[in-house]
């Protein structure tokens, strides 16, 4: 990582603005290596020197890695005039870290979204050569059988002409209800169009009313995850990702 500036190591940590860091110097309370600084523009390693703040070690991390159940209501985006978004949604702490969502949920649909501030992590996740799968739970409005399973698997093809990539359809129930037959389904696409679940069931005559995604690639959504919260991934959820090839 080499040499950065102080001031620009404390902020991406979360200790304030560049003139908040300026007084917090001048007040003596930050150590280089056991020497107080008085110059919030000093170049320092974060990885190699020893930075203290109040006598509190930092710990330096470049990068995160959060996962967030998101709710509906909530946009996929880092920043929106009209509605609350996913970043909104995470602790103060995680927010000098500029992270973002990996992909994208539509606003309506709830579950897994990896946010981070890591771009070769996200681009090797969204890249459509990696064929990263991507698990969803629906409840569809019609009776789903074997033969949409067929036609999943066989590719379907969406309102704009594109034929989907094969695609594993999974039928937990069929219920008849007021409103007629609802399926709960299970469905695991490798790429990633533009309401790609809603659309291939639209393209077999059906309306999904729910969404969630259970699953990307080796990442689980955390059932213990109530809906807008989030939480660091763990070490083990790190390495499933190395072991898939995704790059941190």
């Amino acid at each position: 990582m080499g040499k950065q500036r102080l001031d620009k190591v404390l902020a991406h940590l979360g200790y304030g603005t560049r003139s908040e860091l300026k007084k917090l110097v001048k007040s003596k309370a930050v150590k280089v290596n056991e020497v107080i600084i008085k110059d919030s523009g000093v170049q320092v390693d974060p990885e190699m020197d020893r930075i203290e703040v109040y006598g509190e070690r930092i710990v330096y991390r470049e990068f995160v890695y959060l996962m967030l159940n998101k709710p509906q209501g909530v946009v996929s985006a880092t920043e929106d005039t009209r509605d609350r978004t996913v970043v909104d949604l995470l602790p103060d702490e995680f927010k000098p870290f500029d992270v973002f969502p990996v992909g994208r949920l539509d606003k309506d649909t709830e579950g897994l979204l990896l946010l981070t501030n890591d771009g070769k992590l996200s681009h090797n996740l969204l890249s459509p050569r990696k064929h990263v799968p991507k698990t969803y739970y629906a409840k569809v409005l019609g009776e789903v059988g074997q033969a949409d399973r067929i036609a999943f698997q066989d590719g379907v093809t969406l309102d704009d002409g594109y034929k989907t990539k094969s695609a594993e359809l999974t039928i937990l129930k069929v219920e008849l209800q007021e409103c007629g037959h609802v399926s709960d389904i299970e469905l695991t696409i490798t790429e990633g169009k533009f309401h790609q679940v809603k659309r291939m069931f639209e393209a077999v005559g059906k309306k999904v009313i729910y969404l969630q995604r259970l699953s990307m690639g080796p990442l689980q959504l955390d059932p213990q995850l109530a809906l807008g919260e989030s939480r660091e991934l763990t070490a083990d959820e790190l390495s499933l990702l190395q072991q898939h090839g995704m790059s941190i």
